[in-house]
């Protein structure tokens, strides 16, 4: 599992225990801590666009010997 998966997994848990809670302010905790897991695996993934270097395009070897 990558690690934005394993964020997001988290992040359901968490909603899930606000979900289960009674309390408010319990909620309210379990929910701020679902929102910091998703804002994690949003950050991880605009990390991992930013490193990947974008593809090349070539042109096929039989256009480049006409050229």
């Amino acid at each position: 599992m990558n690690p934005a998966d394993e964020f997001l997994k988290h992040a359901a848990d968490c909603q899930q225990m606000a979900k289960l809670s009674r309390d408010r302010q319990s909620k309210a905790t379990w929910n701020r801590m679902a929102q910091r897991w998703m804002g994690c695996a949003e950050r991880f993934k605009q990390s991992q666009a930013a490193r990947t270097p974008p593809r090349r395009h070539r042109r096929p070897v039989a256009d480049r010997e006409a050229a």
